[in-house]
């Protein structure tokens, strides 16, 4: 049984999807066994569980964001990408694939963010999204420092395609990373910006996963139940450009 967040998703998107030729189905059937804890978290799961950072009541700019998990060859695994050190907006920083909505997505309240994350998603890295069965919408979050209202998708990668950077200008690289890794005590570490701000991180990949996408990582480990306790004081600095 879908829950209630599935269900109107899933609905939406039947009909608007159908309007436009973009199958945009969210359903959670035919899944992995080891993926089944992230759909029964993703059900449930309220905004505050997510993060402190929740949108404002009016404005901030419509964005989406896919987290692919796919299977590879330790194990389940998760997609990202590193974003070019040229940009003006978090230079450097590994992220999911994502982007903000366009017009042509569809409401935000409905399949937009489904459809702009698996949009972004091919943009970004090449992958054939016909591969990805979307099983899971978790609740908006917000990014103060750009603006953003995030909604982050979660995809099942059925069918791997190849991936890689698509515009170097935009993207560094593009990688997997081994939930094992993830989930490892050696790899966890907390980061600390000089304006007192601390969060959850991950050494993985010759990368430091940070900020927005590290916390969100954080919390699926932790209510999908694969935490694995680790030392929160083992800290790394961030400089005030990051």
């Amino acid at each position: 049984m879908r829950s209630a967040r599935e269900q109107r998703y899933g609905e939406e998107a039947d009909a608007r999807g159908a309007a436009s030729g973009r199958d945009v189905m969210v359903t959670a059937e035919g899944l992995p066994e080891w993926l089944s804890p992230v759909a029964r978290a993703a059900a449930t799961i309220e905004p505050r569980q997510l993060s402190r950072f929740l949108p404002p009541e009016s404005g901030g700019r419509q964005s989406a964001v896919l987290i692919l998990f796919g299977h590879g060859p330790r194990g389940p695994e998760l997609l990202l990408m590193e974003r070019a050190g040229t940009l003006r907006s978090h230079a450097g920083q590994p992220s999911f694939p994502g982007g903000a909505l366009d017009p042509e997505d569809g409401d935000p309240d409905g399949p937009g963010p489904v459809r702009a994350a698996l949009r972004e998603a091919e943009e970004e890295t090449g992958l054939d999204p016909s591969g990805v069965q979307v099983f899971g919408v978790l609740p908006r979050l917000y990014i103060p420092v750009s603006g953003f209202v995030v909604t982050p998708v979660l995809g099942w990668w059925r069918r791997p395609s190849p991936v890689g950077a698509v515009d170097e200008a935009e993207t560094a690289r593009v990688f997997t990373v081994p939930v094992a890794d993830l989930t490892a005590p050696a790899h966890r570490v907390t980061t600390r910006h000089p304006s007192g701000h601390t969060g959850p991180a991950f050494l993985v990949e010759n990368a430091l996963v940070w900020g927005f996408t590290a916390g969100v990582i954080d919390r699926l480990l932790h209510y999908a139940g694969w935490e694995i306790p680790w030392d929160r004081d083992k800290a790394v600095p961030l400089d005030w450009r990051s």
